[in-house]
């Protein structure tokens, strides 16, 4: 059995020695509050990869951001099939996406960067979606068959995704509708005049979009490129 005294004296003793501590605390510790859980120190980036790819294609690419400063949870890559139809089916799966990242991240906004027929997916979303415009602070198209190419009239017949990217199709009257850059979002695109998958060349740029030439790259080699790669952080950190 503990003496009455000592009770008394380990009582003092304890709230004496937490004030002591608070007074060793760092001044910037002061009233800190830990971030909330999934907070990202930079805007969230969707990755989004172009037709007959899969989200490997970025790899190049995330490794460049990660050198930036991102890390592993504020990169990300939608992977989806790119046989489907642009509006019908592969926009409300992005936006479906989108909205995962946010509720994991804890962000209000993501930015977009995509690839080739990528780019009609996520123009499509950021237009017509409701929570598009709203959920998306930069648009970066590289090497996007914004007005349609001709090379994809080779696979029309039976692939629905080539149809959406052939010249005046259903989907490129839409886009190009009114407004090709709505909104507050900013946008900009990356073309090269030695593309041999974008035909004309003059279908990636788009009105009220920083528009870059990229100087003569294939298709695939905008998504690899130095000089692109840092154009695109640069861009997203405007």
């Amino acid at each position: 059995m503990s003496k009455p005294g000592f009770r008394l004296r380990a009582r003092i003793a304890v709230p004496l020695l937490a004030a002591v501590a608070s007074l060793l605390l760092p001044t910037s510790a002061v009233g800190a509050q830990a971030p909330p859980r999934g907070a990202a120190a930079h805007v969230p980036v969707v990755f989004v990869h172009g037709y007959n790819a899969d989200p490997g294609v970025w790899g190049g690419l995330r490794e460049d951001f990660k050198a930036d400063g991102y890390t592993d949870a504020e990169l990300f890559s939608f992977g989806y099939d790119t046989h489907r139809s642009v509006n019908e089916v592969l926009a409300g799966e992005l936006a479906a996406y989108v909205e995962g990242v946010k509720r994991r991240t804890g962000a209000d906004r993501v930015d977009l960067v995509a690839h080739s027929f990528g780019s009609l997916v996520t123009r499509w979303y950021v237009k017509f979606d409701a929570a598009g415009q709203a959920s998306v602070a930069h648009w970066v198209s590289l090497a996007g068959p914004n007005h349609g190419t001709g090379t994809a009239w080779a696979c029309a017949l039976w692939d629905q995704a080539c149809r959406d990217m052939t010249p005046g199709s259903y989907v490129q009257k839409g886009l190009a509708a009114g407004d090709e850059t709505p909104g507050s979002v900013r946008y900009a695109t990356w073309w090269s005049n030695c593309d041999e998958v974008i035909n004309p060349d003059s279908s990636v740029p788009l009105t009220g979009a920083t528009n870059n030439a990229a100087g003569c790259l294939d298709h695939n080699e905008l998504l690899g490129d130095d000089a692109v790669s840092r154009g695109v952080r640069a861009f997203l950190r405007s």
